[in-house]
């Protein structure tokens, strides 16, 4: 074997990977919805996960991106560690289904044609390619650059191996390489380290699995001396999915990496003893010396993860606990939502006023998170604090997750919903939810505002900063009356929402016209001045979003205000209420005599 052989080779592998990875991604592209919510879809029955997750790989062609997906929908909580497990077995078996593609090497006869002749790699790769290129350039139809990535991946993967087979086809001949792998057969240790390495260093068992299945055509290896290659490649394949689920992840996307290591070293350490007792009974005698080809490594790999898979599935559960024993819970930064999770459960769709009494739970949570945030982020600009600012966006996660399962259950619950009151409530709660979301966002971009100000360096003014303290407190005033005029549906509550809501508007334009004169005096920089005109935006929305949420209020009691919604702001802002006039006066007052006292101070 030449140094010419050996480039063939390496030229060879880099064909397969790229094609897998081409072919992989071009299945990932085309059906990456569908694979998102069917494993949304996986139950508690880990039989379930398994059967999805072998299906799951087997179309992705990937262990790894398989376990990586499964492992980012744990970390966003939509299934649980527990539900990922059965996946995760589930994954190791369909990823074996490459090296039953590549067997295709095997078909064919000796003399003349078969029409088993084109299931062989030497006319698929080029049928595959030819398939795609057209696909691709000439094909205008939706999807046809997908599907046409996906047939020449599978051409150039083909055309790879047909590379490698042929850069090997001298060893055949070769007595110092079959004596290499017939030394293996009584050095096994260094077998398993040698498919474990290899694995880890291109990232992909399937691959691996290749290599061996191309060298088979040698004629040199036996069951003896690759049994243990194919044990290693299981340890090296998972410690690159672990490594790459344990990247920023949380502690949950974290253990499924362990349990994926977890379940090879005990898969391998089962089939190693099923190895060692079956030897001296002598049940693997006839196999023991036996040639493998293509196929015979092929099968030999799925059946080791497939008896792997079959014993341990009824015990999953233990690697779940190990996992929680090896990494630790994270520290708890935000609030919980963990049982507001749990009252959006569709087994209340039977009682409508249970699933009801669930939503607006939940909803309220949001409600609560966000003031909090809102009132915090107005701290923070005051005085950075990181940790601060890491409960607010930890909580603001919360709030996005509880928005979206909160959408999602409405939507599910609502063709069980009867007309009257109920079905009010039902759309109410579809309404106000995704206001307390928006306040939420509001005060992570004042976090960022903040951020913004201390990695540049910039100040604002004392009176600038006295100035947000007063719109804080404002804030307050009309949060405080937003979340409780959900939580009680109290009319009277939501009435106080709109005085509040057109003083801080006062409040803004005011303090906007003093920042633009403090920036022209030099009392404030440019820099500062743009942020703090920012802030004063974000302040704006916020309020905004609480004249919503009155609005939807009022509307549970008189139904005309939400289809003349902007026609009773407006009256309201004409003065034709004396109520709102009354209230307006008051909180006016309240604020620009704070605002005055700030003014008068600065004078002094």
């Amino acid at each position: 074997m030449t140094i010419f052989n050996v480039i063939s080779l390496f030229g060879g592998l880099a064909l397969f990977l790229y094609g897998m990875r081409l072919m992989g991604s071009g299945l990932k592209e085309g059906s990456s919805d569908a694979l998102k919510g069917a494993m949304e879809k996986v139950t508690n029955n880990p039989l379930v996960g398994f059967l999805l997750g072998m299906t799951v790989t087997a179309v992705i062609q990937s262990s790894t991106a398989a376990i990586v997906l499964t492992s980012g929908l744990v970390g966003a909580g939509v299934i649980t560690l527990h539900q990922s497990i059965g996946v995760i077995i589930g994954a190791n078996v369909g990823t074996t289904i490459t090296g039953q593609i590549i067997r295709l090497l095997d078909l064919g006869g000796e003399g003349g044609t078969s029409w088993l002749d084109i299931f062989k790699p030497s006319t698929l790769a080029p049928l595959a390619a030819i398939i795609g290129i057209l696909l691709i350039m000439a094909v205008k139809a939706k999807h046809a650059d997908v599907f046409g990535q996906i047939a020449m991946g599978f051409g150039i993967l083909f055309t790879g191996l047909l590379n490698m087979t042929a850069a090997v086809s001298p060893l055949s001949g070769s007595e110092a390489f079959a004596k290499t792998f017939v030394g293996l057969s009584g050095t096994p240790v260094l077998g398993f380290l040698a498919g474990t390495g290899v694995a880890f260093l291109i990232q992909s068992s399937s691959a691996t699995i290749g290599i061996l299945q191309a060298l088979s055509m040698t004629g040199a290896l036996t069951f003896s001396s690759v049994y243990a290659i194919i044990i290693g490649v299981n340890i090296g394949d998972c410690v690159t999915t672990a490594i790459v689920c344990s990247i920023g992840s949380r502690a949950d996307a974290k253990r499924t990496g362990i349990v994926h290591i977890l379940f090879n070293l005990c898969g391998s350490v089962l089939i190693i003893l099923g190895i060692i007792i079956l030897r001296r009974t002598g049940y693997l005698d006839a196999l023991w010396d036996k040639t493998l080809t293509s196929g015979g490594i092929a099968n030999v790999h799925t059946v080791f993860r497939l008896i792997s898979a079959i014993v341990l599935l009824p015990v999953c559960a233990q690697f779940e606990r190990l996992s929680r024993m090896i990494v630790k819970d994270d520290e708890q930064l935000g609030t919980s939502v963990e049982r507001e999770l749990e009252l959006l459960d569709e087994k209340f769709f039977t009682s409508p006023a249970l699933a009801l009494s669930g939503a607006s739970t939940a909803i309220a949570t949001m409600a609560k998170l966000s003031r909090e945030a809102v009132l915090s982020a107005m701290d923070v600009l005051q005085n950075y604090d990181q940790h601060t600012v890491d409960v607010i966006n930890e909580n603001e996660d919360s709030i996005d997750l509880l928005a979206d399962r909160v959408d999602n259950y409405l939507i599910k619950l609502s063709p069980h919903m009867t007309k009257g009151h109920g079905n009010e409530l039902l759309n109410y709660y579809i309404q106000c939810f995704s206001e307390f979301e928006r306040i939420g966002d509001h005060a992570v971009n004042l976090t960022e505002n903040a951020a913004e100000l201390r990695e540049r360096g910039a100040v604002l003014s004392d009176a600038a900063l006295q100035e947000l303290n007063v719109l804080k407190d404002s804030l307050d005033e009309i949060l405080g009356y937003a979340c409780k005029s959900f939580q009680t549906v109290d009319e009277r509550v939501a009435r106080r929402i709109e005085p509040v809501e057109e003083v801080v508007d006062d409040l803004v334009a005011t303090l906007r016209s003093n920042h633009i004169k403090r920036v022209r005096d030099g009392k404030c920089t440019v820099y500062a001045g743009l942020t703090f005109l920012d802030i004063l935006v974000n302040i704006e929305r916020i309020s905004d979003q609480c004249s919503n949420l009155g609005v939807y209020t009022l509307s549970m009691t008189d139904s005309s205000i939400m289809s003349n919604h902007h026609e009773y702001i407006h009256q309201l802002h004409q003065g034709k209420s004396a109520e709102f006039n009354s209230r307006y006066k008051e909180t006016h007052e309240k604020y620009f005599n704070a605002l005055a006292k700030i003014d008068a101070e600065a004078v002094e």
